[in-house]
């Protein structure tokens, strides 16, 4: 049986691990502190374990240490020092799910012999975490602090998508349904370089917004290909400048509002735009700066 869960991550529950979450956390401890006796047992049989491990040699003496470590830790469960409770904090719902799954817990084990490494290596393994720290709460806590890969946008390529942090890596228990609030990147390579396009378009939220994916071409540069239909070709170096442009562009002449077919930003210094079909002439303003950079 799991052990209970409580103090997961202060995201918004949701979907199938946000209830696997929640399951896994009405459990409670137990309640009141342990008897001077069963304090006592554990307190000797520690130093019992403790003088074995110092004395004893050899293969005699490791079979001995684990058999008296055995001992000891019967003693301690039957004392009160039994896993009942699991705190799970700095991840969201769901990976809390995973990591639960992943650390192999189950209630009343015996919390003093329970390897933490081990643990820690287990939970390590799943693609949510970043780091974890595990720490034994005596006489019936585990605690589990998690620092979270940030999710930053889903990946296709190849007909799958994929959930990816901001190095790039996909998150493999991630399922990209669940991240539909995320910006979409597609084609091979997107993954690379993709935190550095999403952080200058984070400072221009107008522009972002319209955006329905960010596609990569060639492995080299990026169109922006617009919920309108419309699409902006950046060039392979300085993206960051380009949209700058397009700020300029959109200030003087409402360029984003009007909406276009394409805009091709990857010659510095020039702005060619395609208006969408059946549209008016665009503003004298925005006629300025038009140049054809490919015919």
């Amino acid at each position: 049986m799991p052990a209970a869960m409580r103090g997961g991550s202060s995201a918004r529950p949701t979907g199938r691990g946000a209830a696997t979450a929640a399951a896994r956390g009405r459990s409670a401890a137990p309640s009141g502190g342990l008897s001077a006796q069963a304090i006592l047992i554990a307190a000797l049989g520690m130093l019992l374990a403790a003088f074995v491990a110092i004395f004893a040699t050899g293969e005699r003496g490791a079979r001995l240490v684990a058999t008296v470590q055995q001992d000891v830790s019967s003693r301690l469960a039957a004392a009160g020092f039994r896993l009942a409770v699991v705190r799970v904090k700095g991840a969201s719902p769901l990976a809390t799910a995973d990591i639960l799954k992943s650390a192999g817990l189950y209630k009343d084990q015996p919390l003093v012999s329970l390897d933490l490494d081990e643990v820690r290596r287990r939970i390590e393994s799943v693609g949510w975490v970043r780091d974890v720290r595990v720490v034994r709460l005596l006489p019936d806590t585990l605690l589990i602090q998690v620092v979270e890969r940030r999710q930053i946008a889903v990946w296709q390529v190849g007909g799958r998508r994929q959930v990816i942090d901001v190095r790039g890596a996909p998150i493999p228990e991630a399922d990209p349904d669940q991240f539909s609030n995320l910006p979409l990147i597609v084609g091979a390579g997107a993954n690379v370089g993709a935190a550095d396009l999403l952080f200058e378009l984070s400072r221009r939220p107008a522009v972002l917004s319209q955006v329905e994916a960010l596609v990569r071409v060639d492995q080299r540069r990026w169109d922006l290909r617009l919920k309108s239909g419309g699409l902006i070709l950046l060039p392979a170096e300085d993206a960051a400048a380009a949209l700058r442009r397009l700020d300029d562009l959109d200030r003087a002449s409402g360029l984003m509002r009007i909406g276009f077919e394409r805009l091709d930003l990857r010659v510095p210094e020039v702005a060619a735009v395609r208006p969408r079909p059946g549209d008016m002439q665009p503003a004298p303003a925005q006629q300025s700066a038009e140049t054809s950079a490919e015919q």
